[in-house]
């Protein structure tokens, strides 16, 4: 039996990793342009989703593709309903700066994606103490797509403002899948060279001694 052999990246390539990680960004429909992602880049993207972990080699994702208005309008409700509960739950202060944030760009993208998980029959290698694993899989699965539409210089949002039922009914989904993410993708006309809501200050960025726990907690 032949082994295939072990591919090794350099320093060069290693940076430009770590340059994209550093410049993902979540973008929002204030800033996607009409232009068509070609079919060679959504395949692109799709191919980085199917290339990510999952547990036990399930692999239980399936995504929605959707380019019909009808199909963005009919979502785009389901977010404005949710986004007027959303909206009172912050205090008077922080309510006024959620209303101003423009939080979505289902209508304004020209791809939407709607990806679920669909969970086996079976039981999954690795899935049975941590139940939740699959849908882990899933978000790495997102996450993979995320960095490479952002390599391909195409702006992604990630829309949660969102009856996941609803839009489940609006694709015909069937019962047992569970959407995990419903994703914005089109070109942009700029990149923020931070996080938008740190830049609005709408949080601070953790710095790693905040987060990072060595050993045990005390």
């Amino acid at each position: 039996m032949t082994q295939e052999l072990q591919r090794f990246f350099n320093e060069n390539e290693q940076g430009i990793l770590e340059e994209i990680l550093l410049h993902r960004r979540d973008v929002r429909g204030n800033h996607f342009k009409k232009d068509i992602i070609s079919e060679e880049n959504i395949d692109r993207i799709l191919q980085a989703g199917l290339s990510a972990p999952s547990v036990g080699f399930s692999q239980p994702w399936e995504f929605v593709l959707i380019h019909n208005e009808e199909t963005k309008e009919a979502v785009r409700a389901t977010f404005q309903k949710e986004n007027e509960k959303a909206v009172h739950q912050f205090s008077d202060v922080k309510k006024q700066e959620y209303i101003k944030l423009k939080l979505e760009g289902i209508t304004e993208a020209p791809l939407n994606m709607a990806v679920f998980y669909k969970p086996k029959k079976e039981p999954v290698l690795g899935q049975t103490s941590m139940p939740n694993m699959g849908k882990y899989s899933v978000v790495c699965a997102i996450q993979n797509m995320w960095l490479m539409a952002r390599s391909l210089n195409i702006g992604m949002g990630w829309v949660s403002i969102l009856d996941p039922e609803q839009v489940k009914q609006i694709l015909n989904a069937p019962s047992e899948n569970q959407l995990i993410g419903y994703l914005c993708f089109g070109y942009t006309d700029m990149f923020y060279n931070k996080p938008e809501l740190e830049l609005k200050k709408w949080d601070y960025k953790k710095l790693q001694e905040e987060v990072v726990i060595q050993e045990k907690y005390t």
